[in-house]
């Protein structure tokens, strides 16, 4: 072949390698909403749903090609048919363009990646086995949690089946096989086990088989740590090397679990958890476990909301994290009024870690380290240019330190940037013999406690801040380092600082979060093959692990749900959260206002934007007295009420639908949907301007036969608030009564105050939070 030939022909070669990559990488993954009428029109004609989106998805092969040119097909990923109708597919612009008008597609959507949100607690929530209160009430072994997650460690002993009874009838979920597991790890308490990849391997590659099992199998240990926090079995003599050592139990530790993986190397996919989502309220789970988040976009957009709303129609309770962004406003993720958001608090246990500097002063962190030495010498302190000379160094970034300024001494590292205990290993491969881990502000006075691998305890900002004008103040200051184990008592609960936080970004009609439960240093099953700090330089390992997180906050609540649902088995999943919610108390073990952590001050009291309604409270939401109580097209009218268009309230409700007229008999005003709290907006534009808002709510009485409520009211600042009737007499059981209440306020400069409403009747106290915002 003659040179300029072959020029020619590589050329061509790289034109063709150019533009099939152009037309690969163009490839998306979407997830497509369809019109549910046309399925049942399909059906009745006996042809399956995976048919038809087929035929579409062929027709936009067909039609995308050029003469001449070979298509690129489409690739069907899933079919969803029980929680949302529709399917996903891996297309490309084009294609996704064409599909969008072809008739039955209600919505097009590309698929969006969630992150994961990272025992003793029963007692601090007044569980107890006795003669009273929920864990004695009726087993709730008959209820089943579906966890979706990075799957489970199922030979674990938190999952051992002794004692229970068969597993219930109605299951129809199944143990999928795969990579290390097969039927046979599933039991009587790990009931089912599924996993979904294809939205994750579309948008990522193939799953790595040295960092996950490509089964229900769980490497990671955030959903072994989950599921075991909600529903584990009672475990004594469970501890984190020696420490939090107790009986370790699940929330509704008789209860069975389903796993189902929809995560893999710390990411989650829409598709994939919309996949395990349908699949879960497919199989009979009564309550969904979602410990992850991603960004607050409209409801109508968000695939995983959508999903849970048709969960919740079909009766299932759905609990997500609020999210680890705190401590900034307006952080908080899944908001949607059908889902129960949780945030995270403290318990009173803690792993103390103490500082003596040479000066004498002292002060108290948190640590798990759990080295031969309980004490370190007094040792000199370095920090910033004193240890290093990289802009990095204040934070112990890897490579930032040096080790002839380190070698033998405590190196002071700023919280942030990466993993705490990763700076530890930073420290000490640097040759430091200790680290003071400092809070900056956002983090307040949060102690989270790690296992670190030296002599290390974390410090609050007001500490920090203290210890770094000692530095400037003395030249030869030095540190000590004790640990003394777990301890009890510290006034709690306190609301994280790492915790994200109202008001709702993309809804503010509804107070966001809901409620806050432990979610700081909470002790669970782990897989014994896993690193406890997920770091590949950390050889350590444990059967139990301590967590912090939103992500463990939300079990609590989803164990909880499980143990009301146990008792009150035809109560939907609104009035689960009403009980929760009204029944959430605000106050602390010391009779004081919940804190707020991320308050350096330690003084600054946590709002409804923090904690939603409250702390939980299990033995009170088993007998609220009231429950404010929602159905499905309740919902639908509320998004009327928000301004969202037919076409987009019609892709929630899953079918053609039209918003109410304001003249129908159907209210249509945001404050009037039925939910346990009220977020009242006034326009601080119309400065000088008195304005009422007028909002509905119908309760039901579920506590006694005949009964009655009177209302008092914790009135905000700047509104007044009144209530008609002001006594709700009740005759019997399953009564209805309907209220209104009014907010009257004068238009003012941007600000928040907060109040309550609580219906009282003997040792009944029906309690709903008020936030008032002015914008």
């Amino acid at each position: 072949m003659k040179p300029a030939c072959r020029i020619l022909l590589l050329i061509l070669i790289v034109i063709f390698a150019v533009v099939c990559t152009a037309s690969l990488s163009d490839r998306k993954t979407y997830i497509i909403h369809m019109d549910n009428s046309k399925l049942l029109e399909l059906k009745s004609a006996n042809k399956q749903p995976h048919e038809w989106y087929e035929e579409i998805l062929q027709v936009t092969s067909t039609t995308s090609a050029d003469e001449g040119e070979e298509a690129l097909v489409p690739e069907l990923l899933y079919t969803y048919e029980t929680t949302m109708t529709g399917f996903s597919a891996k297309l490309t612009s084009e294609q996704y363009q064409m599909l969008t008008d072809i008739d039955g597609v209600l919505h097009a959507a590309p698929d969006q990646v969630r992150s994961l949100q990272t025992t003793y607690s029963p007692d601090f929530l007044g569980l107890e086995l006795g003669q009273t209160g929920l864990w004695n009430e009726k087993p709730a072994s008959d209820v089943i949690i579906g966890v979706v997650d990075t799957g489970i460690w199922p030979e674990h002993i938190s999952f051992s089946d002794t004692g229970l009874s068969p597993v219930p009838s109605r299951w129809k979920g199944t143990c999928e096989e795969g990579t290390n597991f097969s039927v046979t790890n599933c039991n009587k308490k790990l009931i089912g086990a599924r996993y979904f990849h294809k939205g994750y391997e579309a948008a990522y590659g193939r799953i790595k088989s040295t960092l996950e099992f490509l089964s229900a199998r769980d490497s990671r240990g955030h959903g072994t740590h989950t599921a075991s926090t909600a529903a584990g079995t009672a475990v004594p003599g469970a501890s984190f090397f020696g420490m939090a050592k107790g009986i370790a139990r699940g929330m509704s530790f008789t209860s069975r679990i389903a796993a189902y993986k929809a995560c893999w190397e710390g990411n989650c996919v829409d598709s994939d958890i919309l996949a395990a989502i349908d699949q879960a309220v497919a199989d009979g789970v009564d309550v969904l476990s979602l410990s992850l988040v991603g960004d607050a976009t409209p409801y109508y957009q968000d695939s995983a909301i959508i999903a849970a709303l048709g969960a919740s129609q079909k009766g299932v309770f759905v609990a997500f994290s609020a999210g680890n962004s705190g401590s900034l406003p307006s952080t908080v993720g899944n908001v949607a009024p059908w889902v129960m958001t949780v945030a995270a608090s403290s318990l009173d246990r803690g792993f103390l870690g103490q500082v003596k500097l040479s000066n004498g002063k002292t002060f108290r962190g948190a640590s798990i380290y759990s080295g031969n030495h309980k004490k370190t010498k007094q040792l000199p302190l370095v920090y910033k240019e004193t240890a290093g000379v990289e802009k990095t160094t204040e934070y112990c970034l890897p490579g930032s330190l040096s080790p002839s300024l380190v070698k033998g001494k405590i190196v002071l590292c700023m919280r942030g940037i990466n993993d705490k205990t990763e700076k530890g290993f930073v420290v000490k491969s640097a040759g430091g013999a200790g680290m003071l881990l400092l809070n900056t502000p956002n983090y307040g006075e949060e102690l989270v406690a790690d296992p670190h691998v030296l002599p290390a305890t974390l410090l609050g900002a007001s500490s920090a801040k203290v210890i770094k004008e000692y530095l400037t103040q003395y030249r030869n200051l030095t540190a000590a380092i004790s640990f003394h184990g777990t301890t009890y008592g510290a006034r709690s609960p306190k609301v994280a600082a790492f915790s994200s936080r109202g008001p709702s970004p993309v809804d503010p009609h509804i107070i966001k979060p809901d409620i806050t439960a432990p979610g700081m240093n909470i002790l669970a099953a782990w897989p014994p093959m896993s690193s406890i700090t997920r770091l590949s330089s950390d050889k350590r390992r444990s059967h139990f692990n301590i967590l912090s997180g939103t992500s463990m906050s939300c079990p609590h609540v989803s164990g909880i749900a499980a143990l009301i649902k146990s008792v009150h088995t035809d109560w939907s999943p609104a009035a689960i959260k009403s009980a929760i919610m009204t029944t959430a108390y605000t106050r602390d073990n010391r009779g004081h206002l919940i804190s707020d952590l991320s308050a350096s001050s330690n003084t600054k009291h946590a709002t409804p934007f923090e904690f939603g309604s409250g702390h939980i409270n299990p033995d009170k939401a088993l007998d609220p007295g009231l429950v404010y109580d929602i159905t499905g097209d309740d919902y639908l009218h509320y998004l009327c009420s928000i301004n969202y268009t037919n076409t987009q309230v019609t892709i929630l409700a899953r079918r053609k639908y039209s918003c109410p007229s304001n003249k129908g008999k159907i209210a249509v005003q945001p404050g009037d949907l039925n939910y346990p709290s009220f977020a009242v907006i006034f326009d601080a534009a119309k400065k000088g301007k008195t304005t009422t808002y007028t909002y509905k709510r119908t309760v039901t009485n579920v506590g006694s036969g005949k009964i009655s409520y009177k209302v008092f009211l914790d009135q905000p600042k700047g509104v007044k608030v009144s209530v008609e009737p002001k006594v709700l007499h009740f005759t019997k059981m399953g009564e209805k009564q309907s209220y209104k209440v009014s907010f009257t306020g004068t238009s003012s400069r941007n600000f928040c105050s907060f109040g309550s409403l609580i219906w009282v009747s003997g040792e009944y106290s029906v309690r709903s939070p008020i936030a008032i915002t002015w914008q």
